[in-house]
């Protein structure tokens, strides 16, 4: 039952919020949930869609990118996020369901991506405090400080992301996936 109101519409949505709001539907084909209940906040749903415009022009593949939302979606135990990037996963970035399992679990089934997977699980979890060797490990598959930068900023914005809809209990508006348990 979701507990802030989500608009119906772009209609219904703040006026400042429409014009973003038919960006995503042009760029979607719909607009979920999640882009409605934050249009209430015009600046919030501006700082989202800019972040995420951003990150997507970042040197880490939109696999990756899935991977890390995945594993942040699992910790955080919010099923919006969870059913959404299995949706986006399997349909964009054409991970198999042995890949989103890894993901949930924090890894990867890619060598190179489970790298990067297990650093931005460790960083949700220790909430950013992570140790040299973690760096280290990084950089030793092949990571560079900028891409580094970008997985810690994918964490961000995937903890957000989790955190509005489960405070919000937004309403799932994909293929249902549960979250196992929150960390």
């Amino acid at each position: 039952m979701p507990r802030i109101h989500t608009p119906e519409t772009i209609a219904a949505a703040p006026e400042a919020s429409q014009p973003l709001l038919k960006g995503v539907e042009k760029q979607l084909g719909v607009v979920p949930n999640l882009f409605r209940l934050v249009s209430n906040s015009p600046a919030a749903l501006e700082g989202y869609l800019a972040m995420s415009a951003a990150l997507a022009k970042g040197r880490l593949p939109a696999a990756t990118r899935e991977r890390i939302a995945l594993a942040v979606a699992e910790i955080n135990g919010c099923s919006y996020c969870l059913s959404a990037h299995t949706y986006l996963g399997k349909a964009l970035a054409r991970l198999d369901d042995a890949e989103i399992a890894a993901a949930r679990d924090g890894s990867s089934n890619d060598g190179k991506a489970a790298v990067a997977v297990r650093f931005a699980a460790k960083v949700a979890r220790e909430r950013g405090r992570v140790g040299e060797a973690d760096l280290e490990a990084l950089r030793r598959a092949g990571y560079d400080d900028a891409q580094i930068i970008e997985i810690v900023q994918h964490v961000a914005l995937n903890v957000w992301t989790n955190y509005i809809n489960e405070i919000a209990g937004t309403e799932v508006d994909f293929p249902v996936v549960q979250a196992r348990q929150a960390a």
